[in-house]
């Protein structure tokens, strides 16, 4: 798969290959040295379903919201994640991981989350939704796991 694989090709879900492309771009986005920390990034398996929940979540009520089932914050909470900090993208209307991406850069708030200092782990996933105005709804998490005990 390829960058700018267009949506239909992928399917509902997104390869783990497209997804680590999205984060390689961000690492060359940042305008300070590259930071080791956000290199070793790595697509999570609970951001994953967490994504894709938010996505789905959107595509079946036509609604672009972080709120459209439950707020960004007691979704990671109800979903068990434990984070440090995290932050969530979404968008609607982009076909290709490439146009999601790109809007999010060009967007200071989005861009900020992108390149969020210490998040070390990714989930991202989009929904197809052919009735929708939109067609495609993304959500991107950023997050850096709270790891303590208790």
């Amino acid at each position: 798969m390829t960058f700018h694989r267009p949506w239909g090709c992928l399917g509902a879900r997104l390869a783990a290959i497209t997804a680590t492309a999205l984060l390689c771009a961000c690492a060359g986005e940042r305008d300070l040295p590259a930071e080791p920390s956000f290199y070793a990034s790595t697509l999570d398996p609970e951001l994953m379903k967490l994504a894709e929940a938010q996505a789905q979540a959107m595509a079946s009520r036509d609604t672009l919201s972080h709120d459209v089932a439950r707020s960004f914050h007691d979704r990671l909470k109800g979903g068990g994640y434990r984070a440090r900090i995290a932050a969530e993208n979404v968008g609607a209307g982009y076909h290709t991981l490439a146009q999601a991406f790109s809007g999010w850069r060009d967007s200071p708030p989005h861009r900020d989350n992108m390149l969020l200092k210490g998040a070390t782990r990714m989930g991202i996933a989009a929904a197809y939704a052919p009735k929708s105005k939109y067609k495609v709804f993304w959500a991107l998490i950023l997050a850096e796991p709270d790891e303590r005990r208790g």
